[in-house]
């Protein structure tokens, strides 16, 4: 029995306009755990530094994120939304936890590989150490799951072995300070969906990204009901009729794809949309995708765009939602500064 009351934390960068795959992968977790869990939903934009970014389109992204959270039904009154760097525990914690974590640990994350590419030695040190700042924005909650992508089911490991170390460290102050168990929990990866990972439109063995440079590659929340549309339909397919059965999907990636973004916009699984369309042409499966689509992400768009227009709204949100967080995050940094030996 954990000892540790269940609490859901999540986070999304602003960076690029928000896309399907960010909503199928991310937010419609949020929506549904808000109705079961206590949860916090963060902008990260302190891990939006760790590459350039022009200021006032920063602030801009920042709104829009938060926009896009309330526009898809996450409550902002039930719910903590904040931007991380509001809350200065977040960075706190993340030297704390840059003390705590190997560098070997570090070297193994495929994601800064990917993200600093060839020019290792001209990446910023931000780029390499940020996940020790997002097992900061986990465990500063000690939350206990974190909704996320399976390209981030590594960086959730990592911060398990970090609150693992941190416990093992510590334990003898920590039980002196009077928690039994440790006093990080392991925070579990949610990781479900026949849409979990949402492929690139345009090729289907390439995960739908922000930074494809073709606007045909993704649907973004922001899209309006044309334009999300005419995405479908340009979508790439194989002149090959709908399979019956998942067999069927093996070496059809843009097959594949098109059909777990229709069982996840419909709430269904992969066999029931192939029970429904097995046989037909891909023309009129689109048809019906497009529908779909534009009846569940056209309203999103049109509440984002509404709300953005409101920004005093969107910053008296997040001002909130950052008091809220700090009021759980500035006791439990403390609780670590006494556990470490540090004078407060």
């Amino acid at each position: 029995m954990t000892p540790f009351p269940e609490r859901v934390f999540s986070g999304i960068q602003p960076t690029g306009n928000l896309h399907l795959g960010n909503y199928l992968g991310a937010i419609v977790k949020f929506v549904a755990l808000q109705k079961t869990h206590e949860c916090l939903f963060c902008v990260v934009d302190l891990h939006a530094i760790t590459v350039p970014q022009e200021p006032n389109e920063l602030r801009a992204a920042i709104r829009k994120i938060a926009a896009a959270y309330i526009a898809s039904g996450v409550d902002p009154v039930k719910n903590i939304i904040f931007n991380q760097s509001q809350v200065a525990e977040h960075a706190e914690l993340a030297w704390v936890f840059n003390c705590v974590a190997r560098m070997g640990w570090l070297n193994r994350m495929t994601q800064f590989k990917e993200k600093a590419g060839k020019d290792r030695e001209n990446a910023s040190i931000g780029l390499f150490a940020y996940p020790t700042l997002m097992a900061a924005d986990i465990l500063l909650y000690r939350a206990t799951h974190v909704p996320v992508g399976e390209d981030q089911k590594q960086h959730i490991e990592l911060a398990r072995d970090i609150a693992q170390k941190f416990n093992n460290d510590f334990a003898e102050s920590i039980a002196a300070n009077g928690h039994e168990g440790g006093f990080f929990p392991l925070p579990e990866p949610l990781i479900q969906g026949p849409a979990a990972r949402v492929m690139n439109l345009r090729d289907g063995l390439k995960k739908m990204s922000k930074s494809d440079p073709s606007e045909y590659s993704r649907i973004s929340l922001s899209d309006d009901s044309d334009t999300i549309a005419q995405k479908v339909r340009k979508a790439k397919t194989d002149p090959e009729p709908l399979p019956t059965d998942k067999d069927g999907l093996s070496g059809r990636p843009e097959a594949e794809n098109l059909i777990g973004i229709y069982a996840a916009l419909n709430d269904s699984t992969t066999e029931a949309v192939l029970q429904q369309f097995g046989g037909a042409q891909f023309s009129a499966f689109k048809q019906q995708l497009v529908d779909l689509a534009v009846a569940k992400l056209g309203p999103i768009g049109a509440e984002m765009r509404r709300l953005e227009q409101d920004s005093a709204y969107i910053d008296s949100v997040l001002r909130d939602g950052s008091q809220r967080a700090r009021a759980i995050a500035g006791p439990i940094m403390n609780q670590v500064k006494d556990i470490l030996g540090l004078i407060r």
